[in-house]
C-alpha cells in the first residue's frame, strides 16, 4: 500500500492530482456496478418474485484513498476492513434502515438459515442478522475480527479498534473520538510512559 501510493504519487506532477485522479476512476468503477446492481434490481421487482426474494449485496472489502499515506487494500483500518452490506429481506426489513453496529460476513449465512426457519443439525459460526434487520436499533454487541495476512488481525467493536501485527506492532484506537482512527492510542501512551 505504502509502495503504491508512492508510485502513484510520483507519477504525477502533485500529490493532490494523483489521488484526485485516483478516485475519479474508483468511484467510476462503483458507478458502474451501481448501475448493473440498479437492472437487477428493476428485474426483480418487476417480477412475481419481488416479494419473496431476499437479496444481499455485499463486496470484497474497499480500499484506502490515500490516507496515512496508503494506498490499497489489505491495511487493518476501517477502510479496508468494512465492506458494503445491504440486505432486503421482505417481511422483516423496514426500507431504507440503517443499522450503525459492526456485523461480519459470517453472519450471513446464520441469518438465511434464520429468514428461511431451516433446522441446523450442527453447531454454526456467526450471529442471525436479523434481530438488526428487523430492528435497526437492537441490542448488538458482537466485536469483528479481521485477518490480513499471516499474523496481523485486528479486533474492532462499537467503540474501539485494536491492531496487532506480526511484527508485534499495535495501534489502538478510540472510534468514539477518532472515527477516521488518526490517533494511535499505542503510541500515545508509549510516549507518555517514557
Amino acid at each position: 500500500g505504502t509502495r503504491l501510493f508512492t508510485s502513484l504519487v510520483a507519477s504525477y506532477a502533485s500529490q493532490e492530482d494523483a489521488l484526485k485522479r485516483f478516485i475519479q476512476a474508483y468511484l467510476a468503477s462503483v458507478a458502474s456496478v451501481d448501475e448493473q446492481v440498479g437492472k437487477i434490481l428493476d428485474a426483480v421487482d418487476n417480477s412475481p418474485l419481488k416479494d419473496n426474494t431476499i437479496i444481499i449485496l455485499t463486496s470484497d472489502h474497499g480500499w484506502g484513498m490515500g490516507e496515512k499515506d496508503y494506498l490499497y487494500k489489505n491495511s487493518l483500518w476501517q477502510e479496508s476492513t468494512r465492506v458494503p452490506l445491504i440486505v432486503r429481506a421482505p417481511g422483516i426489513a423496514k426500507q431504507g434502515g440503517v443499522a450503525e453496529q459492526h456485523v461480519s460476513l459470517i453472519d450471513l449465512y446464520p441469518t438465511l438459515i434464520d429468514y428461511c426457519g431451516l433446522p441446523t443439525k450442527q453447531e454454526i459460526d456467526g450471529t442471525s442478522l436479523l434481530p438488526l434487520l428487523s430492528n435497526v436499533k437492537a441490542d448488538w454487541s458482537p466485536a469483528t475480527v479481521t485477518i490480513a495476512g499471516e499474523g496481523n488481525a485486528s479486533v474492532c467493536s462499537e467503540s474501539w479498534r485494536y491492531i496487532r501485527y506480526s511484527d508485534g506492532t499495535e495501534e489502538l484506537y478510540d472510534l468514539r473520538s477518532d472515527p477516521q482512527e488518526w490517533s494511535n492510542l499505542v503510541t500515545t501512551m508509549t510516549k507518555e510512559a517514557t
